[in-house]
Formats: structure tokens, sequence, C-alpha cells
């Protein structure tokens, strides 16, 4: 009995030991990320894709690398301009791991690559905004401001194995003490410009409105003489008309007629409908027909000088 007892413990022991040698031998590799096969701290070989591997158990030892993009966010810093004024700087570092080996024989672990990442960007910044005025970094040269830091810094970084992406900037503002004074000069300031721009507004809205006023003034007149000439057109063709039509007697006639009609219509306007007119006026021989004869008087005879009758 004690002997089945040891020889299960035996083989416990076999298989416990054969699970802790499986499993220190095996290697399982993420997309994400670099594995680093070191043999006595000295890396034996490489593998970036995933994927499960196999190491030498006791001897050999992995250390895994980041192969993505890694976000670094520095911590807020103050930097002087080139006119001598401070400014707040808060950025951040997007930066990858392109060559393992030569990352873990220099920088050796990725706390150590922030760290050297933080020194030389802040150094970077620092000396970008310091060949820059004030004013030049509020008016929006933020990108002449990435740039310029990236090109300074990026070629350092290739001989650690390590690609730096992108340097942005997510806050450039000003001390507190300092804000005040800024906003209300760059207040100031653009309300100088919106004054300016709106008395050349105004300069030239009174330029085209003189234009507009003398081209109308031009048409007007054109329009007047247009109208004075076709009006005098108009009376001289009318003249030459009623000349035509009432030439001779029987048209004078007929013509004396009308203007007789239209002189009694304008007579008898309002409510005064008496019309009272002389025996010997035409308008007279026009309602009666005829021409009247005139009423004749009574001989006055002479009277004698002593007023008496004499008898025969």
């Amino acid at each position: 009995m004690k002997k089945a007892i040891n020889i299960t413990a035996l083989v416990v022991a076999i298989v416990l030991v054969g699970i802790i040698i499986l499993s220190s031998s095996i290697v399982i590799v993420h997309e994400d990320e670099f594995a680093l096969i070191k043999r006595f701290n000295r890396v034996e070989r490489i593998h970036s894709q995933s994927g499960i591997y196999l190491k030498t158990p006791f001897i050999e030892e992995v250390e895994f690398l980041p192969s993505n993009i890694v976000i670094y966010t520095m911590a807020e810093t103050d930097v002087i301009t080139r006119d001598r004024k401070a400014m707040t700087v808060d950025s951040y570092v997007l930066w990858q791991i392109y060559d393992p080996l030569r990352f873990t024989q220099t920088l050796t672990t990725v706390a150590e690559a922030e760290r050297r990442i933080d020194t030389v960007v802040y150094t970077a910044i620092k000396n970008t905004i310091g060949r820059m005025d004030q004013s030049e970094v509020i008016e929006g040269r933020g990108r002449e401001l990435r740039e310029g830091i990236l090109e300074s810094i990026a070629p350092s970084f290739a001989e650690y194995g390590v690609r730096l992406i992108k340097n942005e900037i997510k806050r450039l503002d000003l001390p507190d003490d300092n804000k005040r004074a800024v906003y209300t000069r760059m207040i100031s300031e653009r309300e100088q410009l919106a004054a300016g721009i709106s008395a050349e507004g105004r300069e030239e809205a009174q330029v085209i409105r003189n234009l507009t006023n003398r081209e109308v003034t031009i048409v007007l007149s054109e329009a007047e003489r247009v109208s004075e000439q076709t009006r005098a057109e108009g009376e001289r063709e009318y003249m030459r008309i009623l000349a035509e039509a009432y030439t001779g007697t029987e048209r004078s006639e007929f013509y004396e007629f009308i203007r007789s009609l239209d002189a009694i219509k304008v007579s008898l306007r309002g409510n005064n409908k008496t019309l009272f007119l002389p025996i010997d006026s035409p308008l007279t021989r026009i309602l009666l027909g005829d021409q009247p004869e005139p009423i004749p008087q009574a001989p006055v005879s002479p009277a004698s000088p002593d007023n008496t009758d004499t008898a025969p």
C-alpha cells in the first residue's frame, strides 16, 4: 500500500515538473508586442509576429516590448518666448519602437525611453518657442511650431530604434497673471482693425452711392429730354391734324360748333344749371338753331313847341 502511494506521488511530481517545464518553455506573442528571447541577458532571437514559440526553460528568458504606437503625455511646462514672455505648454508625443534589438541595447526599458523623450521634447519646445515672439505663437503658428519640434528631435532617436511619429500641442496658454493683459491688448487690436475696416466700407459705400446718384441723374435728365421732345412732336402733330381737319369753311364752322358745345358743357358744371346768354351770342344761335331777328323799336314823333293840339 505504501509502495503504491509512493508511485502515485512520484507520478504527480513528474507531471507537475513537466507542466512547469512546459509552461516555462512556451512563449505567447500578441499582435502589439515584440518578444525578445534572452540567454544570460543577451538577446538570442526576436519574435515580431504573433503566435506561440518555444524557448529553453530556466536558461532563456523572455522580455516583451510594445510594437504598437505609444502615447506619452508630457507634464505642463513653462517656456519663455523671444520677447521674454512666459507661456505654458501642454503636449503629448506619439512614438513607436521599430528596432527592438537596438532599443533594448540602448534604452533598455519603456520607462527609460519615455524619460528620454520627455527631456528631449521639452528642450526642443523651449528652443523652438524661444525663437518666436509671443504674438507669433498666439496668432496661429502652431503647425510651424510642431514641425519645428519634430525636425529637431526626430533624428536623435533613430539610434535608439525609436520613431517619433507626432508631437501635438494640446494647449498653448499664458500664465494666469498675463492672460488678462494679453486679452485686453488683443481685444483693442481687433477693435482697431474692425474700426478701420468699417471706415473703409463706409468710404467705399459713399463712392458707390455717389456714382449711383450721378448715373440716376443722368438717366432722369435724358428721360426728361426725350419726354419733352416726344411731347413737342406730339403737340406739333396734333396741331397739324387739327389744321388739316378744319381747313375750309364747312370744317371751320364745325370746329366752332364743337368748341361752342365744349364751352356750354363747361358752363353747366355744378349745381347751377341756368345759362344766361346775350341774344347775339354764337351759343344762342346754336341753341336756337337760327339767327334771331332784331327786335323793332317804335318810332318817336317830334313834339310841338307848345305841346298843344291844333284844330283843322
